[in-house]
Order: C-alpha cells, then sequence, then structure tokens
C-alpha cells in the first residue's frame, strides 16, 4: 500500500530546463495516481496510443508491484502545482537477469525542452543506487519499452545507449462479425470462472509463459493486481479445463472508461496462454475465437491483443488466421546497467 509522511519531498532534478515554476519531488500519496493519469491520458493522446489508464489501475498495479515503492521509485515534475511529467523504477527478473525497468512520461505542451533527458539521467541514476545495493557484485541490465510511432521517445532511448532487443505488434479486429468456428479439442471443456478457481488459473497462466521471451515469475501482487480492478468480469474469460487442470487461459477485458475517451466499444484479449502438454491442438485458435463471441455478445464492435513477433508458437499466424491485422508496432530496449 502507498505510504508517506503526507510532506512533498522536494528533490534537484539534474538537467532540468529552465521553466518558470518548475520544480521535482518524490511520488507523495494517493492523489498522485490522479495526476498521473490525466499526464498519461495527455500524453498517450497525443501520440494516439490506445492506453487512458485510470487512477484507480494505476493505483492497483504500483501498489501491487513488488518491484517498485511508488514513494521512492516513481518522481513527479510540477510547475505551479500542475505534474507536468513523471519517471519510475522498477526492478523485475526476466529469464534470470535482474532487470531496473525505467518509464517516463512527459506533457505534450512542455517536450522537447530537454525534460525527458533530465528524467531518463534521473532513472539511470536511481537504477544504479537500487541495484548497488539489491544486486551487489551481480550483472544487471537496464530496460524500457515504447511505441514506434513514439519518436522523440525512441530517440532518447537510443542516446541513452538502449537498444532494441525485441519487436511487439498490437493487433487489431476492426468487426466481430464473421468469426471463424473452432471447436474445443475432444477431451477438454470451457467452464465458467468460479471465485474457488482463480489461484489455479493465475499459476496455469504463470507456469505456460515461463517459456516465452522475457518471461517474469509472477507473485502474489500479480494476483491481488488482476483480482482488484474494478472492471474484473470474469464471465467474459474463456479458460478449458482437462479434468481438474487448467489447460488454456485467455482473460478478456473492457476498459469501459477508456473506449468512453476513445469512442470506441473494444474489448482486450489478454494474457493468451495454452500450458505445454496441450500444444498443437488447436486449443489457442479455439479459445481466441470463443473469446471475441464473448465480446461480441457484450455488445462490443471490435477487439485488440498484444503479441511477440517472434513467438515460437506461431500466435502471430494464428491471430491474423482469426482476423487480426497489425495496428501498431512497438520494441523492447535493453542494456547492461554499468555502475
Amino acid at each position: 500500500m502507498t505510504t508517506s509522511a503526507g510532506i512533498p519531498r522536494w528533490m534537484e532534478l539534474d538537467g532540468a530546463p529552465p521553466i518558470p515554476g518548475l520544480r521535482a519531488r518524490f511520488f507523495l500519496d494517493v492523489s498522485d495516481y490522479d495526476h498521473l493519469s490525466s499526464l498519461m491520458i495527455a500524453a498517450n493522446s497525443a501520440d494516439e496510443l490506445p492506453w487512458l489508464p485510470t487512477a484507480q489501475n494505476l493505483q492497483v498495479e504500483m501498489d501491487a508491484a513488488e518491484g517498485a515503492d511508488p514513494v521512492n521509485d516513481v518522481v513527479l515534475v510540477e510547475v505551479d502545482g500542475s505534474v507536468i511529467a513523471a519517471s519510475g523504477v522498477e526492478r523485475a527478473v526476466r529469464d534470470g537477469v535482474p532487470t531496473y525497468e525505467i518509464w517516463g512520461v512527459v506533457h505534450p505542451d512542455v517536450r522537447r525542452r530537454g525534460l525527458g533527458t533530465a528524467l531518463m539521467g534521473w532513472s539511470l541514476g536511481h537504477a544504479r543506487v537500487r541495484a548497488t545495493r539489491e544486486d551487489p557484485g551481480a550483472r544487471v541490465n537496464v530496460g524500457t519499452f515504447s511505441q514506434d510511432n513514439e519518436i522523440a521517445h525512441r530517440a532518447l532511448i537510443a542516446r541513452a545507449g538502449l537498444q532494441p532487443v525485441r519487436q511487439f505488434f498490437l493487433m487489431r479486429r476492426p468487426n466481430l462479425a464473421d468469426i471463424p468456428d473452432a471447436s474445443i479439442p475432444e477431451g477438454l471443456e470451457v467452464r465458467e470462472v468460479s471465485e474457488d478457481q482463480r489461484r489455479a488459473i493465475f499459476e496455469a497462466e504463470n507456469e505456460a509463459f515461463r517459456d516465452h521471451w522475457g518471461h517474469r515469475e509472477l507473485d502474489d501482487g500479480d494476483y491481488i493486481a488482476t483480482y482488484a480492478r474494478s472492471e474484473l468480469d470474469t464471465g467474459l474469460w474463456v479458460v478449458a479445463w482437462d479434468g481438474d487442470e487448467v489447460a488454456g487461459v485467455v482473460q478478456t477485458w473492457v476498459w469501459g472508461e477508456e473506449n468512453e475517451r476513445l469512442g470506441v466499444k473494444r474489448g482486450w484479449l489478454e494474457h493468451i496462454s495454452v500450458r505445454r502438454p496441450w500444444r498443437r491442438r488447436g486449443l489457442a485458435t479455439a479459445l481466441t475465437a470463443a473469446s471475441l463471441v464473448k465480446l461480441r455478445e457484450a455488445g462490443m464492435d471490435e477487439a485488440m491483443l498484444g503479441v511477440d513477433s517472434q513467438n515460437e508458437n506461431g500466435a502471430l499466424g494464428l491471430y491474423e488466421r482469426l482476423g487480426f491485422s497489425l495496428y501498431s508496432r512497438a520494441a523492447a530496449y535493453n542494456r547492461e546497467l554499468k555502475r
């Protein structure tokens, strides 16, 4: 849970541009989730990114993250009380390597003045401090993520020496008509999700993703965050069972407030996963098709999902055969963090 002393902790942001009234501070309390939400909505709208997070969802995610404490790992920049930029650092272990993941966002009205560069410098410095304390003597990485149309952000990442290491696609199905028939493989059945099944589903997803690139072992924070969102509707989820074993899962979400802002009726297919013993039997196709039907029945007009473009299990081709096409590209960036 986010806590603080209730008194702003002002800080010196090295390299900050000479904007009148600008000053930086650490994350204060839950009221800052509203500031972060407004900032991210403004920035993502300008960059045409279809992710407009609510304050409640940011709080769920950040409070549950075991690799970051907002009070110590997030800084905000404001002018006359208005938050115009923010940055943060979170530690994760990916593919067995400690990785300090950095993020930053700058309001479109104050871009191209050097504020992003200053925040990148703080993030890298804070990552080094944490790595010295939490991973002494170990090889660690620093990483981030950026959409291809975030041109200024990608230039900033390149100047910091991070290199693209993996491409990801955001894919969209512009309608929910003509969904292909795809039967659940023999011996499996789809059941409605009950509360007592939540942990089993969560553990099955974690196992299914262990052989995916960049896997981070899920923890209790992830479990809490999954089921704490106000938009949770497991009636939209599609879960296949083989007796008492979870064989595959598609979490389907509808983000109502985001849809209203964007003027769409869109559902998202998340955590599409099949455990290894049940792969190569058409289960992923059947689960994805069933999820599209669920969205159509819920009154949605379209669907979106994200995919690793180099997924070894052929996920990209599967989604294309089900009517999804490329919407945008993004990349994960990485480099070794020098002490």
